[in-house]
C-alpha cells in the first residue's frame, strides 16, 4: 500500500509539473486562416508559399515521410496542372489550378511543376545493377526526401533534441494551425544556452531556433517576405498536407446539409397534409 501510494504522489508530483510548464505558455493566436470557415477552402496561393518556405527552410531539419511529391499535383493539390483553352489565342495551355470554367486534369507523371520538383531533389538508393548505394534525381513517386538517415543522426545535428515529422503537425499539435503559426512568431529573443525563449511553447523555452527571418525567402508573386507571412503561408501548406480532402469534405456536408433541409420541410409538409383536421 505504502508502494503504491509512493507511485501515485510522483505521478501527480510529475503531472503537475508538467501542468505547470505547460500553463507557462501563451494560448496560441487565433489567426484569420481561409481553412477555418465552414465553407471556404485553402489558399492555394498560401498553399504554394508555404511549401516554397518549407522546401527552402524547414525540410533542413524536418521530414515529411507521410507525404510523397505526386501528392503536390493531385487534384485538390497546390500544384495540380490543367490543360486550358485560352479565349484570346483559342489554343490549350497548361495553368496551376483547377479554371473557372472546363479545364482537363494534366496527371500527376505529365505535370512539369512536379517533375521538376521533385528532380531538384537527390535521393539515397540502391542500383538496381550492382546493389551499392547510389545518389539519384527524385521522382514523383518518391516520398519527401528525409534530411536525416536515422534518428540518431538527426539528434546529433541538433544538440540531442529530435525535429519532429511535420506531415500531420497541426493534427498532432493541441491548438493546431494557431499553435505552429504562433510557435513561429512566439520566439522572444532570449537564449539560455542551447534553448530559445518562445512564449507560445510549454515552459517557455524551446530547442529550436528561430527558423524564419525577414527576407529569407524570396516571392514571385510579390507578397510580404515577413517572419508573419511566412509562418502563414507555411502554417497553411502544413494544413493541407495534414487535411488535403477537407475542401471535398465540407464540399459534400454542404450537399448533405442542404438535402437533410430539403428533405425535413417535405418531412413536415407530409405531416402537416396527413394530419390536415385532426385534433392533437
Amino acid at each position: 500500500m505504502l508502494r503504491a501510494l509512493t507511485v501515485a504522489a510522483a505521478v501527480f508530483v510529475a503531472a503537475a509539473g508538467v501542468a505547470f510548464a505547460a500553463g507557462e505558455a501563451e494560448h496560441p493566436h487565433d489567426h484569420p486562416f481561409s481553412f477555418d470557415s465552414p465553407i471556404r477552402g485553402y489558399d492555394m496561393a498560401a498553399v504554394q508559399r508555404g511549401f516554397q518556405v518549407y522546401n527552402q527552410v524547414c525540410s533542413t531539419c524536418h521530414s515529411m515521410a507521410h507525404l510523397s511529391y505526386r501528392h503536390l499535383g493531385e487534384e485538390g493539390g497546390p500544384f495540380a496542372a490543367y490543360m486550358a483553352r485560352n479565349h484570346e489565342t483559342g489554343e490549350e495551355e497548361m495553368v496551376v489550378g483547377k479554371p473557372a470554367h472546363g479545364g482537363r486534369f494534366v496527371t500527376v507523371t505529365e505535370n512539369p511543376y512536379v517533375r521538376a520538383i521533385a528532380s531538384a531533389v537527390t535521393i539515397s538508393d540502391i542500383d538496381p545493377a550492382s546493389g551499392q548505394p547510389m545518389d539519384r534525381p527524385g521522382r514523383v513517386s518518391d516520398h519527401f526526401r528525409s534530411p536525416f538517415p536515422n534518428e540518431i543522426a538527426a539528434r546529433a545535428a541538433n544538440g540531442g533534441a529530435y525535429p519532429p515529422d511535420l506531415s500531420v503537425i497541426t493534427s498532432a499539435r493541441h491548438g493546431g494551425a494557431d499553435y505552429i503559426y504562433s510557435l513561429l512568431v512566439g520566439y522572444t529573443g532570449e537564449v539560455d544556452g542551447a534553448l530559445y525563449g518562445n512564449r507560445y511553447f510549454a515552459g517557455g523555452k524551446i530547442a529550436m531556433p528561430p527558423p524564419l527571418a525577414e527576407g529569407a525567402v524570396a516571392y514571385a508573386d510579390g507578397s510580404p517576405t515577413t517572419v508573419e507571412q511566412y509562418a502563414a503561408d507555411v502554417t497553411t501548406f502544413l494544413q493541407w498536407a495534414a487535411d488535403p480532402h477537407m475542401e471535398a469534405r465540407k464540399r459534400m456536408g454542404i450537399i448533405v446539409i442542404s438535402f437533410l433541409l430539403v428533405l425535413a420541410g417535405l418531412l413536415y409538409l407530409a405531416y402537416k397534409q396527413v394530419w390536415r383536421g385532426e385534433s392533437h
